[in-house]
Parts: C-alpha cells; sequence; structure tokens
C-alpha cells in the first residue's frame, strides 16, 4: 500500500506494521522525558507523534528524531497506555524508506539496512557482519577503527555469526513484511 504525504492512508499502514493505534497516546510526554536518545534529537519522539496524529505525515516522515530511536523501550515502560514508540519509530522509518521521503541522513539508513540484513541473514544481529556492510556501503572504513580491537578484547564483536533456534520463525516475519 503506497501513500502520498498529507492524503489518508498512512493511519491505516501504521496500524497495520504496529497493530496499534497512535491515537491512544495523549502526548503525556513521559516517553521524551526518559528517552536516552533525546539530547540529541531536535524533535521530541511525542512531537514526531503529534505530527503524525495531525496528519503532518511528511514531517513525521522526514524527522531526525525516527533514525536516532534505539529501540530501547524505556519510552514504552514509562508510558501511560502502552503505547509501543518504538514500534511506531521503526515503522515510520520502513515506510521513509519505501517512500523515499525526507532522509537526509544517508548513513542513518545504511546502517538500517545493513541491521536488518544481518537479522534476516541470521536471525540475530551479526555484529562484524553489519559492521563490514555498514563500512562498504558508507564508504567511512577507517572510522571507529581505535576502538574495533577493545570491542573484539571485550567480546563485543564475534568472528561468527550467532546460531539461533527456528531460524524460519524470522523468515515469515520477514516475508510478511514484504508483503
Amino acid at each position: 500500500m503506497t501513500t502520498q504525504p498529507g492524503k489518508p492512508g498512512y493511519e491505516k499502514l501504521i496500524e497495520d506494521i504496529t497493530g496499534q493505534n497512535p491515537a491512544i497516546c495523549y502526548q503525556c510526554g513521559k516517553c521524551s522525558a526518559g528517552c536516552p536518545v533525546r539530547e540529541f534529537a531536535v524533535t521530541p519522539p511525542n512531537r514526531v507523534v503529534r505530527y503524525f496524529k495531525l496528519g503532518m505525515y511528511e514531517k513525521a516522515l522526514s524527522s531526525p528524531t525516527i533514525w536516532l530511536c534505539a529501540g530501547c523501550m524505556t519510552c514504552t515502560s514509562r508510558c501511560p497506555k502502552n503505547f509501543k514508540l518504538s514500534n511506531f519509530m521503526d515503522a515510520l522509518r520502513e515506510i521513509s524508506i519505501k517512500e523515499k521521503i525526507g532522509i537526509s541522513e544517508k548513513n542513518a539508513v545504511r546502517f538500517h539496512k545493513a541491521f536488518l540484513d544481518q537479522i534476516k541473514k541470521f536471525g540475530r544481529a551479526f555484529e562484524l557482519g553489519m559492521i563490514r556492510e555498514y563500512k562498504l556501503k558508507s564508504g567511512k572504513l577507517f572510522q571507529d577503527m581505535d576502538i574495533a580491537p577493545l570491542m573484539f578484547l571485550k567480546g563485543k564483536i564475534g568472528l561468527r555469526p550467532h546460531k539461533i533456534k527456528d531460524k524460519e520463525k524470522v523468515n515469515k516475519i520477514f516475508k510478511s513484511l514484504e508483503q
């Protein structure tokens, strides 16, 4: 389903992707107050939801805040309505990519795609593969090279992907989202 910014349709698409209606958010601001990446965001997360609820879809979809969301679920744990804001942000990222709306930070998209590619291939994040893919696509081959040895020593980056049980369930999720 493809819709145009400012026209009806995104509400249903968000509900289909996330299984929740953004209208349940009543803008208390607890999500933004507890967000660990809020200090880096120009627009608070609850305002992105507000833009969406007001039909200002392009403004919500082009917000750099959607690319900063770490998916930590702090917002959901603080929300009195149990609105899963990180799922909402993830849905906005996917729509933004698909519709090519307001993506100002291309490397954020490259990182997002590298992360999802690893999930799709292995069922969970394979850090070394994700780093390799991101570095090749972004051209930032030597950025953060000074911390790589320490990450290896601390076991933060493995040389082989982790195996998971029932990877077929993950594949089914990706297939259903592609439809």
